[in-house]
């Protein structure tokens, strides 16, 4: 029997409206995980990093849900850390041990074999910063802004930002960013490189939705492949990286998706892909 979920299952229902931290909305074949901790401002605390990484493995087993947003309905996408549970921490075990806790949850969003989208108002400080460079896409509002100012406290990013960034920006704007810690615009963010796109605060969600549905008409496991080589090819020599990609299009010339695909080109039709 598959282990295969649908967001109309009872269990599953009683799961998303059990979590305290996020709420989850389903529109078609995307699941919009919305930040839920306007007291804090988002920021992140221990439940909702295990909120994350248990909804991250729920929505792997979800044969519906073809793309992921992550978003914020308040001012701010995520403040970062909660201070509250970071300003007791004295020792080197306890600081090792919520590093690895907070770099597993944000893992388990850039591991997702489906594309995430960051939809990014407000600010995106520290661990917000982090958990939306561990997302594939980011689409900002003009509003938003982006730091990692750990280095203003003595610290340093400890969710990723510190190997995510280079790869995404380069070593020298990483290391200015990390160096100095200061905050920059929606719009350094997109020449940059940060970031895909800047839209106007009213148009964020709807624009993240467009782009949500155009990818969940993509074959899934071209999507899937995509992704995979991309995360992981990066940390390869260019003939190994090289060699897995030929193995995933070997792959994909088997699948029903590819025949689809090519039957509706051919047929000047459009194709409709089952992940199969």
């Amino acid at each position: 029997m598959s282990d295969k979920k649908t967001s109309s299952d009872k269990s599953f229902v009683n799961y998303i409206t059990s979590l305290e931290t996020l709420r989850v909305n389903f529109e078609k074949n995307v699941a919009k995980i919305i930040l839920n901790r306007p007291d804090r401002m988002n920021a992140i605390n221990s439940k909702m990093l295990e909120e994350i990484r248990g909804l991250m493995e729920t929505i792997e087993r979800l044969n519906e849900v073809k793309v992921v947003i992550i978003t914020s309905k308040e001012k701010y996408f995520c403040a970062g850390a909660d201070i509250v549970e970071l300003s007791p921490i004295e020792t080197i075990q306890d600081a090792f041990k919520f590093s690895r806790k907070i770099q597993l949850a944000f893992n388990s969003v850039a591991d997702l074999p489906k594309p995430v989208i960051a939809a990014i108002n407000g600010m995106a400080l520290g661990g917000g910063c982090e958990l939306a460079l561990a997302c594939d896409l980011r689409i900002a509002s003009e509003d938003a802004t982006f730091g990692l100012p750990e280095i203003n406290i003595g610290v340093l990013p400890g969710a990723g930002g510190t190997q995510r960034l280079p790869r995404l920006l380069g070593v020298t704007k990483a290391k200015e960013m990390l160096f100095t810690g200061r905050k920059i615009t929606a719009k350094e963010a997109c020449n940059m490189g940060m970031i895909n796109k800047v839209v106007a605060l009213d148009k964020l969600q709807q624009e993240a939705e467009i782009w949500a549905q155009e990818l969940a008409e993509k074959p899934p496991l071209a999507l899937r492949e995509a992704k995979h080589l991309v995360n992981t090819g990066i940390e390869h020599n260019l003939s190994s990286a090289l060699k897995m990609e030929a193995y995933s299009i070997a792959g994909l010339f088997t699948s029903e998706d590819k025949n689809e695909g090519m039957k509706a080109f051919l047929g000047k039709r459009k194709a409709v892909f089952k992940g199969k």
